[in-house]
């Protein structure tokens, strides 16, 4: 059996409950659950329907009910959602009690996330998802790629056991296996490995900053380097920049990444450093600033300065700009 079969066939038991129709609303297998007792998966990466398509499926479900069940999964507190988050929500308003569900028992986390992607997948298309959707997508996808890889990692350590110079020939460098297969996954969506790299990234943000970005609110390369912070980070960067007003760009997001995951080192970054304070009376101290020198440039120079020393050429700067202002007034 190969080595990601386990998944395939989550794959295709997901297309299976999904396509069975209106005979899997009163088929066995199917539970009528409390529409209330089952919770959204956790970090749902997908945006729940709004406007003219909500209404629609609220209508929908008013004159003929959820034929459709959900996917859920069993968990000590209740049920977890896998597939039918917008079903639910249309549920409730439409005022349904219960929903007609599908149970799935002792599943892990991974398996659990295949549904929930793949089941979103079948139902729109790649292009109508937003960026931290796809973001989504394709970290779950290029997992299953790592996961191919890493059986083929552990044949190929068996062969070397088994004889050295044949395995010698075979061993290509880490990180050309991944770029490979960021451009395989590219390819399969009409994007840039590099494209594909940067939006994987996105998905290692809080979903605070996913919106920020599908909003247009925040920049992809500012999104990207606010993904490699922490948690707590990234959470401390979003409270800063809003109480400030100042929004977080790459030029930012850069020296955030470079600063202790303090509040104070993180607002320093997006602020700028706290003026020095005056012991004696608590304001400000207000540093001048050095003016800025002029520059002539290089036709100037070649014009009227040819041969004169940078001090001669002050004076005779002095001299003409006394005798213009003079001139003003």
């Amino acid at each position: 059996m190969k080595a990601d079969a386990p998944k395939r066939k989550i794959f295709n038991d997901a297309v299976d409950l999904l396509s069975t129709g209106e005979q899997a609303a009163t088929g066995s297998g199917v539970e009528m659950l409390d529409i209330d007792a089952i919770k959204p998966f956790r970090h749902h990466p997908f945006h729940l329907y709004e406007g003219e398509r909500l209404n629609d499926m609220v209508e929908s479900i008013k004159e003929h009910g959820v034929l459709n069940p959900v996917i859920v999964r069993k968990m000590h507190y209740g049920y977890e959602m896998l597939s039918g988050h917008n079903r639910q929500n249309a549920a409730k308003l439409a005022g349904l009690k219960v929903i007609p569900a599908f149970v799935k028992v002792d599943l892990p986390d991974e398996d659990a996330y295949i549904y929930v992607i793949e089941t979103n997948l079948m139902q729109r298309s790649f292009t109508d998802l937003s960026i931290s959707e796809k973001a989504a997508v394709l970290a779950e996808r290029y997992d299953k790629v790592l996961y191919q890889r890493k059986r083929d990692e552990i044949v190929a350590e068996l062969k070397a056991l088994e004889n050295p110079m044949d395995a010698e020939t075979e061993k290509g460098g880490h990180d050309v296996h991944l770029s490979k297969n960021r451009d395989n996954l590219g390819d399969e969506y009409g994007l840039s490995g590099r494209h594909v790299a940067r939006l994987m990234r996105i998905n290692q943000c809080l979903p605070e900053i996913k919106e920020m970005f599908d909003q247009g609110k925040m920049q992809l390369t500012a999104a990207v380097q606010l993904s490699y912070l922490p948690e707590q980070g990234q959470r401390m960067a979003l409270e800063v920049s809003e109480k400030s007003g100042i929004g977080i760009t790459e030029r930012i997001a850069k020296e955030i990444r470079k600063a202790k995951m303090t509040e104070k080192d993180i607002r320093e970054a997006i602020v700028g450093p706290d003026p020095e304070i005056n012991k004696l009376t608590g304001e400000p101290i207000k540093h001048e600033e050095k003016p800025k020198p002029i520059r002539l440039s290089g036709e100037l120079r070649t014009k009227y300065f040819t041969n004169t020393n940078p001090k001669e050429v002050e004076g005779i700067v002095d001299k003409a700009l006394a005798a213009w202002f003079k001139k003003r007034r």
